[in-house]
């Protein structure tokens, strides 16, 4: 059973199952909150931000690498749900735990300290930095720990207090997490409650929560920030994306090809920033594509969970449908595929074999959707200027990649991309100490980073007169 977390004790009321998409079982039992539980987690956490907000940011970056500490000698607690609910193999969790740890580290080195903007003989004006008071953090099903705790280290670094609702689909890690905390933090700083949609309503909603930190799908940030509009809340959101990777003719092929698979299908593209398009270059495009389908043809599909580090199965049903459609989308317009897509090839559990589709047209909808799973469009192109306004022909801005044995055509093409953030000659890896934002519907604001830190802090300018 794993339990709300509130005012550092657990809370257990009505109970559901969630499922291990591996299997499509429900294996794991947890408890669900209500509006009483969270005006209760309000009170408390109101209550301890009164002090935590006076602790020195030494003080507050001690506690955050004892988090750190705690959770490293209990990463055994939080492996097995986190593998179980999400579907990652065994090296995978692995990997979301380290990287949790990386971003709580981060936060305990960073703050904001005051700022001279300006001075002369007679004035001199500071920013100064304070604590929002308390965050309300909704938080994704794809990498539920490591999204959770990047907005938790860097709001308790700030001196803010922070209630998560982890997603319906994967609270298990989570609330895990929360419950191992309570040994470190002290009581209120830091709470967890499961709950569905309405639950995160009433957090955007609750007059006693004074920011929302929210990652999931558009439709729902686009709720979120109409909602958290009735009583002004801050708000940063960091929504979906249909992430490029482009490819310019000067490549390893082989190479590329290999690393730009194994991007694409990281827990089956069900990765904000994951490469959801590829264009590569007309001169090489035949060798990229045969190696591009060689590599994903290695991808092996692992029931047991202990072999592969990248594959997984679809996290959820809705998610898994939402594939289905594409391919079936895709063979009703007589789109190529080059590997997968055989419905007679039934996968157990959420598992779908991965999907190549050659040159679908621009309008097709694997282009224009977010798939978010292991389905993959390869396209060509000819120009510069073609390809970064193909690339750019999108509601959303999240991410992107380039290719190129040049950095400075690389750099050329990654400062035209009209995206939050583009990784050069590397799949899409998020780091701590890089501001992750997104631009048009992909987001508003952004966080990570010590940039990242102003998110979650009010900015104070003094002005002094000598």
């Amino acid at each position: 059973m794993f339990h709300n977390i509130i005012n550092s004790e657990r809370r257990a009321r009505d109970c559901v199952t969630v499922k291990n998409p591996r299997t499509n079982e429900a294996t794991l039992e947890v408890t669900v909150a209500n509006k009483t539980d969270l005006n209760d987690a309000v009170k408390a956490a109101r209550v301890s931000f009164e002090l935590w907000k006076l602790l020195s940011v030494e003080t507050r970056q001690r506690y955050l690498l004892n988090l750190a500490d705690e959770l490293e000698r209990r990463r055994g607690e939080i492996h097995t749900p986190l593998a179980a609910e999400t579907g990652k193999s065994n090296l995978l969790a692995n990997m979301e735990i380290d990287d949790t740890l990386a971003f709580i580290t981060f936060n305990a080195s960073q703050s904001l300290p005051s700022k001279v903007e300006y001075e002369d003989d007679k004035l001199r004006i500071l920013s100064t930095h304070h604590p929002i008071g308390v965050v309300g953090a909704i938080c994704p099903w794809n990498f539920p720990l490591v999204l959770a705790a990047s907005k938790i280290s860097a709001a308790l670094v700030m001196g803010n207090c922070i209630i998560v609702k982890p997603s319906p689909f994967t609270p298990c890690a989570t609330l895990k997490f929360a419950e191992l905390a309570t040994s470190v933090l002290p009581r209120g700083v830091f709470q967890a409650l499961n709950g569905d949609s309405d639950l995160g309503r009433l957090f955007s909603i609750h007059p006693g929560i004074d920011k929302i930190s929210f990652t999931g799908s558009i439709a729902t940030g686009k709720k979120v920030a109409e909602s958290a509009a009735r009583t002004l809340k801050r708000v940063t959101l960091e929504l979906g994306g249909n992430d490029a990777s482009v490819i310019c003719p000067d490549v390893d092929v082989k190479t590329v090809a290999t690393k730009v698979a194994a991007g694409a299908f990281l827990h089956s593209g069900q990765m904000c920033v994951a490469t959801k398009r590829i264009y590569v270059h007309q001169t090489i495009f035949e060798e990229f594509r045969d190696s591009f389908i060689e590599a994903v043809k290695d991808i092996k599909i692992d029931i047991f969970g202990d072999q592969s580090p990248l594959f997984s199965p679809l996290q959820n049903q809705p998610q898994y449908k939402v594939v289905e459609d594409l391919i079936a989308d895709c063979k009703e317009n007589n789109y190529t595929l080059l590997c997968g897509g055989n419905t007679d090839d039934k996968q157990p559990g959420l598992f779908i074999a991965p999907v190549v589709v050659d040159q679908p047209p621009d309008d097709s909808s694997i282009v224009q959707m977010e798939q978010f799973g292991p389905i993959i469009p390869l396209t060509k192109w000819s120009t510069e200027d073609e390809v970064i306004s193909r690339a750019n022909q999108t509601d959303t801005g999240l991410g992107a990649c380039v290719w190129a044995e040049y950095i400075s055509t690389a750099e050329r093409i990654a400062r035209k991309l009209e995206v939050g953030t583009v990784w050069i000659n590397s799949p899409e890896v998020p780091n701590p100490h890089g501001y992750c934002s997104g631009w048009k519907e992909s987001g508003m604001g952004g966080e990570w980073g010590n940039q990242g830190l102003l998110s979650y802090s009010q900015t104070q300018t003094i002005q002094l007169y000598k």
